[in-house]
């Protein structure tokens, strides 16, 4: 009950009195009361406190799977060119350079998109990817040097911890099926014949962020790009753990496609 008089409003309460009994025991069951009241509220407060949290949480929930369903959207609807199927990436000197990532895609990469004007790299190690420089005979050491790069990196030669990797190239009139009298030639391998040249690469790779697309590379070609990046080299953290400390030191990028970009078997930032 609230009662105004000049000015001032003053709070009534009703007190209900047991007259059986003394004001000091009315005194005591209203103080336990109070006290049971007070823990009541207390509760409640508790209560209501824990329940801000869990739609705190719900909403952040809400808002990141949001955001994830947003990436997969705009992945499905960029529009994909047809060699990023494959280990690509451009060199410092904007050439386009393809490799297998496997031995059916090995097969693709010599026997549909490979021409006369082109560059073929490999090495001698089983297991190992083609690579092809697009119109690689008009390009330039840096541009071979990166492609070698790029074979070593994809290389069991990183599985393996190795520091370095014999690679050569040849012309594509080089490369063949045809084995030699006796020889089988399996899926994804060929013969080579003619003079290769070789360079010894070191194992590195980098990982870059140029607006919202993550690109792969060696640092040179990577860094004509963006400045935006890191380098790997062969090490002990698988792609998961690896592909979320690279995404942390970029500060943006698909996980996915980080991952896709890592080269196979262990592998640490490089410092």
């Amino acid at each position: 009950m609230f009662l105004r008089k000049n000015g001032l409003i003053k709070i009534l309460m009703e007190i209900e009195f047991d007259l059986t009994k003394s004001v000091e025991e009315n005194a005591a069951k209203y103080f336990e009361e109070s006290k049971k009241a007070k823990k009541k509220l207390e509760g409640a407060k508790k209560a209501l406190a824990e329940t801000k949290k869990k739609l705190e949480l719900l909403l952040k929930q809400e808002a990141q799977f949001m955001e994830e369903e947003a990436q997969k959207l705009v992945k499905k609807e960029k529009k994909r060119q047809w060699y990023e199927k494959f280990h690509w990436f451009i060199s410092s000197e904007g050439f386009l350079c393809i490799g297998g990532k496997d031995a059916t895609s090995n097969e693709l990469v010599i026997k549909k998109h490979t021409d006369k004007n082109d560059l073929v790299l490999h090495t001698d190690m089983a297991g190992s990817p083609f690579f092809v420089i697009k119109n690689g005979q008009e390009a330039g050491e840096q541009t071979i040097k990166e492609a070698a790069q790029a074979v070593a990196a994809y290389s069991r030669a990183w599985k393996l911890g190795h520091t370095s990797a014999d690679v050569f190239y040849v012309k594509p009139e080089q490369v063949t099926k045809e084995a030699k009298p006796g020889e089988y030639v399996p899926k994804g391998s060929f013969m080579i014949y003619g003079k290769t040249q070789y360079l010894y690469p070191k194992l590195e790779y980098a990982i870059g962020l140029v607006g919202e697309d993550i690109i792969g590379g060696p640092a040179s070609a990577v860094e004509k790009q963006t400045k935006n990046f890191i380098v790997v080299m062969p090490g002990k953290e698988n792609k998961g753990v690896l592909a979320k400390k690279i995404k942390h030191k970029l500060k943006g990028g698909d996980l996915d496609e980080i991952a896709k970009f890592l080269p196979a078997g262990g592998a640490e930032v490089k410092k």
